[in-house]
């Protein structure tokens, strides 16, 4: 069956159809997929029934995988999954559900805020590749923002004035921002701030996007207060409803989306109740800006 791609938004996202991600893929569907995600920026596959290993070799044919060890507050014996994914689940290593106050429940309530996957490492990713192994009945949509559309709409002073600001994203900003502050002096050393640009072009299609994520803290060379400010502005700007698209996950959907021009959140469930959602991350290949190791404060 050849592959098809049928808009879901006007402006972004797209779902495909003829592919089985449990089975071998052409090279030819391949180049397709990666032609419409270029294109679309979210891809959606309905019914993809796989395995964890058939999640992986699937990422791998659009790049290397980032490995979650050191990035978040896990300790060594509390991954539930491979290294190669990002657990964004709501559940311990004996598949339990996460009580209220548990730890980590607490710090991944980040992932309800708007924010680009991996924005807090020096070469931040490129694809995520979400499986919804078990979804939430009610609530639990991801929605997405097109950054592409929300550039083209700013005025062009505000494009001169962010076409070359730096600014400075780390974990420890987003967390606190929720009121997470209980990080250990080990875990804020594994979260010392990189920069970013604040405005990306796409290798493949060309297309300007503001790349924004709630892990920024500062602006170089502006005073925090000013920054942060106009980061919640711009923000508030790329998130207009026009620019947004909610994903209402069925059993087995996989939904691939490129970080470099797009935002997306969670939204709130009922986590008394089984959301087992398995993340692959493909790296990127290059910082975004020459780095320079910036102590947290």
């Amino acid at each position: 069956m050849p592959i098809g791609v049928q808009k879901l938004h006007d402006l972004f996202v797209a779902e495909v159809t003829g592919v089985g991600v449990s089975l071998p893929i052409a090279p030819k569907d391949i180049a397709a997929i990666k032609a419409a995600i270029a294109e679309h920026a979210v891809l959606v596959f309905r019914d993809q029934r796989i395995t964890d290993d058939q999640q992986l070799a699937f990422s791998r044919h659009f790049g290397d995988l980032e490995e979650t060890r050191g990035t978040g507050i896990s300790k060594p014996g509390e991954q539930r999954l491979h290294p190669a994914f990002a657990d964004v689940s709501n559940l311990d290593t004996d598949n339990t559900v996460l009580a209220r106050d548990n730890r980590r429940r607490l710090y991944s309530l980040g992932n309800m805020m708007w924010h680009s996957d991996s924005s807090f490492k020096a070469v931040p990713a490129t694809y995520s590749i979400l499986s919804g192994r078990v979804v939430a009945e009610h609530g639990g949509e991801t929605e997405f923002a097109d950054m592409r559309a929300a550039y083209d709409a700013l005025d062009d002073a505000t494009k001169a004035e962010i076409s070359d600001l730096v600014c400075e994203h780390s974990l420890i900003w987003s967390r606190e921002t929720l009121g997470f502050d209980d990080l250990t002096q080990a875990e804020r050393a594994t979260m010392r701030p990189v920069r970013q640009v604040l405005t990306r072009t796409h290798p493949v299609s060309g297309r300007r996007s503001i790349y924004l994520a709630s892990h920024i803290g500062t602006i170089i060379g502006w005073p925090v207060p000013e920054a942060r400010a106009f980061i919640r502005d711009l923000t508030e700007h790329a998130t207009q409803r026009q620019f947004v698209y909610s994903h209402k996950w069925r059993p087995f959907d996989l939904v691939m989306w490129d970080n470099r021009c797009t935002m997306h959140r969670v939204r709130r469930y009922n986590a008394a109740l089984v959301r087992d959602m398995r993340r692959t991350t493909v790296a990127g290949v290059a910082p975004t800006v020459a780095q320079e190791t910036m102590a947290a404060e």
